[in-house]
């Protein structure tokens, strides 16, 4: 397996991952996640989408953003089939080790308050809540992790 730039042409297959991934918080949230709705084409022609792929075609994904001060996670999906892997913590290595690379302090994501398996996941991962806010009708926990140069040499 390795990781790389989504292609344009894999909008599709991205957004069809996302769907898989969370469609199980649908009933939870109360409506569609954030990341259902997303424009994946945008997201990769903007060189935000990366993909772990194996055997070329791509089983996960991540979208980050880059910002003056840190990277943000806007976005991991595993499809379910594939889940207790490892493959998210693959995904959360590469976040890692690209915001280091890139001279960037920290990661910062968010997710939904009632995705408290997701936020037991990030915390155990050394992510910190920094703060609760709702944006667009979603109640969110903002969550953030320091990086280390050395995180920069994790395998991409």
């Amino acid at each position: 397996m390795s990781i790389r730039p989504a292609r344009p042409e894999e909008a599709p297959v991205l957004a069809a991952i996302v769907e898989r991934a969370y469609g199980p918080w649908v009933a939870v949230v109360g409506r569609r996640p954030m990341p259902m709705e997303d424009d994946y084409a945008a997201r990769i022609a903007a060189g935000e989408a990366w993909v772990l792929e194996e055997a070329g075609a791509p089983v996960a994904l991540v979208v980050i953003e880059q910002h003056p001060d840190h990277l943000l996670l806007d976005n991991i999906a595993v499809d379910p089939g594939r889940q207790g892997r490892g493959e998210g913590r693959v995904l959360l290595d590469f976040v890692e080790a690209e915001a280091a690379r890139r001279g960037l302090p920290e990661v910062r994501l968010y997710t939904n308050v009632l995705m408290e398996t997701n936020i037991a996941l990030y915390a155990r991962r050394g992510y910190a809540e920094t703060g609760r806010e709702v944006q667009k009708g979603f109640s969110r926990v903002f969550m953030a992790k320091p990086v280390s140069d050395s995180a920069a040499t994790a395998p991409r």
